[in-house]
């Protein structure tokens, strides 16, 4: 089980207004009204996307005037990629240890 930041940022990426948010700010930092003007969703909708976003730590925001900025942060993705690549890892050693303990067949290079 993925432990609560992993939980966090797979939960808040399992929505597709959320990944389709993420997209649009891998290009460039956006205020709120920039991001609702490329979705079919409405502006208030796109906030409380931002705030699932911002909690799970894959967006964080700035602010410039009375707007919000914001733009994709590292350490959400950090934590998905630690969860995944241990997850994997463990996946992967008990695979080899299968594979290699298995009686070789006719032709199989390890002959």
């Amino acid at each position: 089980m993925p432990d609560r930041a992993a939980a966090r940022v797979l939960e808040a990426l399992g929505d597709s207004n959320r990944r389709r948010i993420v997209e649009l700010l891998r290009d460039e930092a956006r205020a709120v009204g920039a991001i609702a003007a490329e979705m079919d969703i409405s502006r208030p909708a796109v906030s409380r996307h931002l705030r699932l976003l911002e909690a799970a730590h894959l967006v964080s925001h700035r602010e410039e005037g009375t707007r919000s900025i914001y733009f994709l942060s590292d350490a959400g993705a950090a934590d998905a990629r630690a969860y995944l690549e241990n997850m994997w890892g463990e996946s992967i050693a008990r695979y080899r240890l299968v594979a290699d303990n298995l009686p070789p067949r006719a032709g199989d290079p390890r002959d």
